[in-house]
């Protein structure tokens, strides 16, 4: 993390097929969600990633032909993390003219203290940048609360779900938080990694490392990931077609009782069947 900052470049008026490619998903994914409104006050949550990255710099230049006015405000949570190179998200948003603020809480010493060694430290992470995330939005206006996850990380959660919690959910491109103080957007939802990591590498993004998330290398999203990608490295497309199911769900030809009704045309003499066994009747009531 000691390496020179790349000097910001930027972008271009067009930005190549590349960036016409990206905007154009960001623009749809915002439009078909209804994510972003007249008068909203998105903030950004940047990470030094390549994704939020992305997702700053393409809503800053959607930002000026949108059909609706808003405000960008982009927030860094410091978590002070050893080494960690303070002064290049202010550096880079300065230059860039941006709005931001650094929220400074010491999660990093509490993630270490509480995982042992060699454990997952996600999940706890997450919780907690969370928080300190929805607090400052709670305390600043905020109304859209903006996201890098994009199409590959909602089907890896899909299949987390599915795998290891033995549910069908991921990520939805927009979500109100359980407590209904905050609205939670994804504008990246269909654009692909591979395309953002490329997209990053040409604006020279100043990239920063982070020394918790994605540093175990037995993490069971990485081996999602793999699984994925070798999906898609043995038939193109099947990871477009996978999100795509996503969006067209039925619900009457899945198992979910609490979704769909199956008890038409059934009489009350239909719901007595015996069930032989402590094993059988959990799995029929799961």
């Amino acid at each position: 993390m000691s390496a020179p900052l790349p000097t910001f470049r930027p972008p271009a008026a067009d930005g190549g097929k590349l960036a016409r490619r990206l905007r154009r998903q960001v623009g749809q994914a915002v439009g078909d969600f209804g994510m972003i409104e007249d008068g909203d006050k998105v903030m950004v949550c940047l990470s030094g990633g390549k994704d939020s990255y992305t997702l700053l710099d393409l809503l800053l230049q959607l930002q000026a032909k949108a059909p609706v006015r808003f405000e960008l405000v982009a927030v860094n949570l410091d978590q002070k993390q050893p080494d960690y190179p303070e002064h290049v998200l202010p550096d880079y948003l300065t230059a860039r003219g941006v709005p931001f603020h650094i929220i400074e809480q010491d999660t990093y010493s509490t993630v270490t203290r509480v995982i042992p060694a060699g454990k997952t430290m996600c999940s706890l992470c997450s919780r907690l940048r969370r928080g300190a995330l929805y607090t400052w939005a709670a305390a600043n206006g905020i109304t859209k609360i903006a996201l890098g996850h994009h199409r590959d990380d909602i089907l890896a959660t899909f299949f987390l779900n599915m795998f290891y919690q033995a549910q069908l959910k991921a990520m939805p491109p927009k979500l109100r938080s359980d407590d209904g103080r905050h609205v939670v957007i994804r504008p990246l939802a269909y654009c692909r990694e591979d395309d953002i990591a490329e997209y990053a590498a040409q604006q020279r993004f100043p990239i920063i490392p982070c020394n918790l998330c994605g540093s175990q290398d037995n993490l069971q999203r990485q081996a999602v990931g793999r699984m994925l990608a070798e999906w898609e490295r043995q038939q193109p497309g099947r990871s477009e077609n996978i999100f795509r199911a996503l969006t067209h769900v039925s619900p009457s030809q899945l198992a979910d009782r609490q979704l769909f009704d199956f008890n038409f045309g059934a009489t009350p003499a239909s719901f007595a069947w015996p069930v032989d066994g402590a094993d059988e009747t959990a799995t029929t009531q799961a």
